[in-house]
């Protein structure tokens, strides 16, 4: 087993074959080993990463998240959950082995995401966390999540609520007719905001997954940053992470056919201009489309269209940046790098 690398792996029955390989140069990361076994690996050479005693997540968790998993214990309230436990947690103590426990966790993330993403086309879909379930501009939202995926794209967002969470509904009842968008609507609508029982507001959110079973498939990337805002359930792969700097490059970075802006306020624009840096400096090739929707918004209520545009002239990305005013204009506009 030289040079191999297990991460996350149950090896307490495998005791017999391991004490029979070469250990030396080998890594194991979090991985179940009779005592026994693990003293003569570290004899032997191997270099194993212990679990990290008292934490409430797995630092070496080899998969992404779903929402069954973060929302086990619901049925009892959000507080009892795996993610609120999670954010009261890093809420807590700054012990150094807790602040390493969640450094390794972000970097596990980081290793499933890259494996999970892999040979998709990602359009990612930014907005307001406040949008409300009961509103129009939330229906347009998850109409343009159910229009990129039924046109072959791989919808992720930030994984909250609001707009964020309008778009992986849509593209989660892509593979179903018109009306069940519209029905399900009609369902979260009972509860339209998050706040003030997020208990409430996912339990609604699994009515729609119970009565709407097969789903299809797109990605969120949340952070416990902004425990406050709990994970919307439609993502159905989850990359929720601790530090929320590494978060929001790591989601903007993997949007290749580009990124839609829907209207937001502060956290909405840094993802505009933090999306803008990166193009402005990028190689033709590597430029992605950005399209703003909304004119209104983007030009009078939070002007950054302007600013964006000055931004754009003469550069690579000059051609890649979009203003329309409805989410049906949005799909002409993404582009793959």
């Amino acid at each position: 087993m030289a040079g191999w690398r297990l991460q996350d792996v149950d090896l307490r029955d495998r005791s017999e074959a391991l004490g029979k390989l070469d250990a030396d140069g080998s890594v194991l990361l979090g991985c179940d080993l009779e005592s026994d076994a693990e003293s003569d690996l570290r004899e032997r050479g191997a270099l194993i990463f212990p679990q990290v005693p008292d934490v409430p997540v797995n630092p070496y968790r080899a998969h992404l998240y779903t929402p069954a998993e973060l929302y086990q214990g619901l049925e009892t309230s959000y507080d009892a959950t795996p993610d609120a436990r999670a954010y009261a947690w890093s809420r807590g103590s700054r012990d150094l082995a807790h602040d390493l426990a969640r450094a390794l966790h972000d970097h596990a993330i980081d290793d499933a995401l890259s494996e999970t993403v892999a040979d998709l086309r990602l359009v990612g879909v930014m907005g307001g966390h406040e949008l409300e379930r009961d509103t129009r501009a939330y229906l347009d939202a998850a109409r343009l999540g159910r229009t990129l995926a039924r046109a072959g794209l791989f919808v992720a967002t930030g994984g909250g609520p609001g707009a964020m969470e309008a778009a992986n509904l849509g593209a989660y009842l892509a593979p179903y007719d018109d009306a069940a968008l519209d029905d399900a609507v009609e369902v979260l609508a009972a509860v339209p905001a998050f706040s003030p029982s997020v208990s409430a507001w996912a339990r609604a959110s699994f009515e729609v997954l119970r009565r709407w079973p097969a789903g299809g498939d797109s990605l969120g990337i949340p952070t416990w940053f902004y425990g406050h805002e709990p994970p919307n359930a439609f993502a159905t792969r989850i990359a929720k992470y601790f530090k929320n700097a590494i978060r929001e490059d790591i989601l903007l970075h993997l949007c290749d056919t580009g990124i839609v802006f829907l209207p937001g306020r502060a956290g909405t624009v840094q993802e505009v201009f933090q999306d803008a840096c990166e193009n402005y400096y990028s190689t033709p090739d590597t430029v992605a489309s950005m399209v703003l929707v909304g004119v209104d918004h983007w030009t009078r209520v939070l002007p950054a269209w302007p600013l964006l545009e000055a931004l754009a002239a003469g550069r690579q990305m000059a051609d890649r940046v979009h203003l329309v005013d409805s989410t049906e204009d949005v799909l002409p506009h993404l582009t793959s790098r």
